[in-house]
């Protein structure tokens, strides 16, 4: 099937929504991005980006220039409606709980413009049943779905080399019908590289959870080896190293904890949904949510030792190389040690400034403080010139930095 559709409206131009959009915006489309933040619409139009990701800007540079972009603070008409819009928890929820509040806005909003033969993806990481939900309220708002395409594209990319992978990764299309999923499929191949694998819209959505359950169970046993192993006084790094020899062992790097929109939230779309049944998905999560207080605590034990309230940390963004702070567990860490009473300062080499945390460079923080924290491994900490400075300084390593 050849698509000749070239109309697309993308919802939502984050992390996500953006790359797509320009990507979409390279292959020919006419792409009409819209997002309640004015600054985010105010960049793009101007042919700059809001978030860091590599290679972007000249995605968004050349998309904006040549036309075939445009930002919006509404949604406009197109032939293809992409939702790319955040799902948090429900906060005020004792176990949490999927927030789709969004994706339904999402959905109603575009259904003023939603006409007989467009498509309509959802790509937000969502609980099972949501496609039919966007389905159900683009009926309730008058739309005839039977004469629509709806499905579920769960987006599998990884921060720092999103525009590459969304091309080269396989994707997962799950329509609400069979039909649905033909049309969508023939729609990703217009610029996927990567294999176009068909189901349907549940088993599409279980399939993005499960994928992130899995390897947030399996961080969760290298945080919870490496809590073990510092009560023995064994290197949890060397340890691994070692173990991963055995030819059907690979465990994964302790860290600070897991973050980001993804690993740190989705197992709990499957646990709400299924609290009896979910037990080692559950655990996990705590084990990798309690991670974080475990570093506040050695952090605090140093500092108090050498009776000081300074304390500095290296990186708050929730991975290596990227300015993206959602979920973040350097981030609560220094959250924790500030309503502790310490005075706290942070290097983040991604960021330029921030309205709520102390930004200094490295090697004010190497000069300047005895307590330090290595919180997140960016670059920028391990370079041959930083690097021996960390060591020499008795850095505290929560990311096997200094391991051989």
């Amino acid at each position: 099937m050849v698509y000749r559709k070239k109309s697309v409206s993308v919802i939502g131009l984050g992390y996500i929504g953006l790359p797509t959009a320009a990507l979409l915006a390279s292959k020919g489309y006419m792409v009409k991005g819209m997002d309640i933040n004015e600054h985010a619409v105010e960049t793009i139009n101007k042919g700059e980006i809001h978030i860091l990701e590599p290679d972007l800007d000249a995605y968004v540079r050349s998309a904006v220039a040549n036309g075939k972009l445009k930002a919006y603070s509404e949604v406009q008409a197109g032939d293809i409606y992409i939702i790319c819009v955040p799902t948090p928890f429900h906060i005020d929820s004792e176990l949490p709980k999927p927030n789709v509040d969004y994706v339904s806005e999402a959905a109603e909003s575009i259904s003023p413009h939603v006409k007989g033969g467009d498509i309509v993806i959802l790509e937000s990481t969502s609980p099972v049943g949501t496609t039919e939900m966007v389905r159900d309220v683009l009926q309730k708002n008058g739309v005839d779905t039977s004469a629509i395409f709806v499905a579920y594209c769960p987006e599998r990319v990884l921060p720092g080399k999103i525009m590459s992978e969304l091309v080269d990764n396989a994707r997962v299309i799950g329509g609400i019908n069979s039909q649905s999923t033909e049309i969508v499929a023939a729609f990703y191949r217009t610029f996927v590289n990567g294999e176009i694998l068909e189901t349907e819209a549940k088993t599409a959505e279980m399939c993005k959870l499960t994928e992130n359950s899995f390897r947030d169970v399996n961080i969760a046993f290298a945080n919870e080896l490496s809590v073990l192993c510092d009560s023995n006084g064994v290197d949890v790094w060397e340890l691994i190293k070692l173990a991963n020899h055995h030819p059907r062992v690979n465990i994964l790097q302790p860290g600070t904890g897991v973050g980001g929109h993804c690993i740190a939230v989705d197992p709990w779309f499957i646990v709400s949904q299924d609290l009896e049944n979910s037990r080692i998905i559950k655990t996990a999560r705590e084990i990798n949510d309690s991670k974080p207080d475990w570093v506040v605590d050695k952090i605090k034990a140093t500092a108090d030792s050498m009776s000081t309230k300074k304390v500095v940390c290296l990186g708050l963004a929730f991975k290596p190389d990227i300015d993206d702070l959602r979920e973040s567990p350097a981030v609560r860490v220094v959250e924790s040690l500030v309503e502790q009473g310490y005075d706290v300062s942070c290097v983040e080499p991604n960021i330029n400034e921030h309205k709520k945390y102390n930004l200094i460079d490295i090697k004010k923080a190497i000069a300047q403080f005895d307590v330090i924290a290595l919180l997140v491994k960016h670059k920028e900490f391990t370079s041959n010139m930083i690097l021996p400075e960390l060591e020499s300084k008795g850095t505290l390593d929560f990311c096997g930095t200094f391991s051989k």
